[in-house]
């Protein structure tokens, strides 16, 4: 009995060894072509802030490496979002062979729409959060203070909300599956929804700056996938144990 248990737990961890090490290499792939354009996307990532800046201005680095270290983790987060159809290709087959016959054809739409909303949501942050938060931020300057922003500093602050707004704008493939899985459906959301939208603010507060404005780009758009996720969960409806039964009983008898 010992025996059985063990041997798909280590098929298991043998199957997860595979698919991080085929994720590890799309992810270093999308490295190596990101860092012959180091530089570029850089200029990119700056743009928002350069455009509320004065035209003189300039982003400073205190230390000799610091743009060297900038360009490695700017390639390697590039790398990342090159792969990730394949990330999310490598997980959804890493979780498939638990789930039914019906369940894995989803497959093409989970990688094409958990790829383009994460996209979607970082593009969101970077066009219409970014010039209005650091422009916020710029007008505090005065005739006594002078903003002198460092790249390590900017660096941090843009990717942590670039990544904050592509995972944020998950949530209606992350409610879909919990709704498939039967853990919530569309009534408890609508329940719940008062709590929802509470606990979003916080969130928000959370993982952008301590500023109104900033949180408040950042809930709005994550009430409205809540509210398009009641929608999605209705869909997503979880069949009946009979329409399973039957269908595992027809593979069977196939």
């Amino acid at each position: 009995m010992e025996k059985e248990l063990k041997k798909p737990f280590m098929e298991h961890l043998e199957e997860l060894r595979q698919r991080l090490v085929k994720s590890a290499i799309a992810v270093a792939i999308g490295f190596i072509i990101a860092y012959m354009f180091s530089e570029k996307l850089f200029i990119i990532l700056v743009k928002p802030l350069k455009n509320v800046m004065g035209s003189n201005e300039r982003l400073i680095f205190t230390n000799l490496a610091e743009m060297f270290i900038t360009y490695i983790k700017l390639s390697v987060i590039a790398g990342i979002l090159f792969a990730a159809p394949v990330l999310f290709y490598q997980f959804w087959k890493f979780v498939a062979p638990g789930l039914y016959e019906h369940e894995k054809k989803y497959v093409v739409p989970f990688v094409f729409f958990s790829t383009i909303l994460f996209v979607g949501g970082s593009l969101f942050g970077y066009f219409f959060v970014f010039p209005f938060g650091f422009k916020f931020f710029l007008s505090f300057a005065n005739e006594y203070v002078m903003a002198l922003p460092s790249v390590k500093d900017y660096f941090s602050l843009s990717i942590k909300l670039l990544f904050a707004f592509g995972f944020i704008f998950e949530l209606p493939i992350f409610m879909f599956f919990m709704a498939k899985i039967g853990l919530i459906n569309s009534e408890i959301l609508k329940k719940y929804r008062k709590i929802s939208i509470l606990c979003i603010f916080i969130m928000a507060a959370i993982l952008t700056p301590p500023d109104v404005f900033t949180q408040i780009m950042m809930a709005g758009p994550l009430i409205i996938l809540y509210e398009l996720s009641i929608y999605i969960c209705k869909l997503a409806k979880k069949p009946s144990d009979k329409s399973i039964t039957n269908e595992e009983n027809n593979g069977e008898l196939k």
